[in-house]
């Protein structure tokens, strides 16, 4: 016998069912919801529906269907598109808005949702739409407590489900802040897959060598948090800004007829607090450059 009861059955609709909607959607009816799917441009709801969902044919038949709904749309604008014109409908039901957005737009949609007697609940979708609802999915929320706990078995369906506070704002926070290593990390990498590549080196052999060191590298994340939140940047055992000069690297690009943005950009950050005086600093530093930035240029000229 299992150790718990099966959980019982969460019906939800899903509005939107591009490739993260459709799996979600594909998630849900698996683990037993009742799900109602919906998407502004028709025709991709076929495979939900023969595995057991629900097409509702408009935006006001999908919100009333269900009390639970999940907005997975194309950007902040979108979902407003979609839900001020049935605002009325989802009154006394709960939206949990896993579309991409900034904690400022998500924290209006919470204001708007209020207004509305929306409860509200967001989310960042820390997964790609294959892994939904396997190892290494996960779904940071923020937003209403009571709408999380009452969700989780449904929202546990998708990926391990984490609550950051009642301030909607800070799962989108998480999502963003995370996504920006992500992309600064493989922008780097692909600057590497140039660079050797002048050399005829393939990038999957420039990926084998690379993978390992990156990894071995995210070992320092730790040391550079505890020195960035003690703002110790002149600790002993830390590497120099002087020495992390990447001028060798810019020029090395260009000698190879490279674009250099990616490593302008890191060069740019460290030259920043070499010129204010800080050169001795640990590299960590560049942590204030990206705290306060640069005071912008007049075209033409100075200021």
């Amino acid at each position: 016998m299992p150790d718990h009861p099966p959980a019982a059955p969460h019906p939800v609709t899903v509005l939107g069912l591009g490739a993260l909607g459709s799996a979600l959607a594909a998630a849900a009816v698996a683990a037993g919801h009742p799900t109602t799917v919906w998407n502004r441009t028709p025709g991709r709801a076929g495979a939900l529906v023969a595995a057991g969902a629900r097409e509702a044919r408009t935006a006001r038949d999908a919100v009333t269907a269900s009390p639970l709904i999940v907005a997975v749309l194309l950007d902040h604008d979108a979902v407003h598109a979609v839900l001020d014109p049935v605002a009325d409908a989802l009154a006394g039901r709960t939206l949990v808005n896993l579309t991409t957005t900034t904690p400022e737009q998500s924290r209006e949609l919470a204001a708007w949702a209020a207004d509305h007697d929306v409860v509200h609940l967001d989310g960042g979708v820390m997964a790609v739409p294959a892994t939904i609802g396997g190892p290494g999915s996960e779904i940071l929320y923020s937003g209403s407590r009571a709408a999380f706990d009452g969700a989780r078995p449904l929202l546990d369906a998708w990926g391990a489900s984490t609550w950051f506070g009642e301030d909607p704002g800070l799962a989108p926070l998480y999502d963003l802040a995370l996504l920006a290593g992500m992309y600064a990390m493989f922008a780097g990498f692909f600057h590497g897959v140039a660079m050797v590549g002048t050399a005829g080196v393939s990038a999957g052999d420039f990926a084998r060598r690379a993978a390992p060191w990156l990894a071995a590298m995210t070992s320092a994340l730790a040391e550079y948090a505890d020195v960035v939140d003690r703002r110790d940047y002149a600790g002993p055992g830390q590497q120099s800004l002087a020495f992390s000069d990447l001028a060798d690297l810019v020029r090395a690009s260009e000698e190879a007829g490279l674009a250099t943005d990616v490593v302008d950009a890191v060069q740019a950050l460290v030259r920043r607090q070499v010129d204010a005086g800080h050169g001795a600093h640990g590299f960590a530093r560049v942590v204030e450059s990206i705290r306060t930035p640069a005071p912008a240029t007049a075209p033409g000229g100075e200021g």
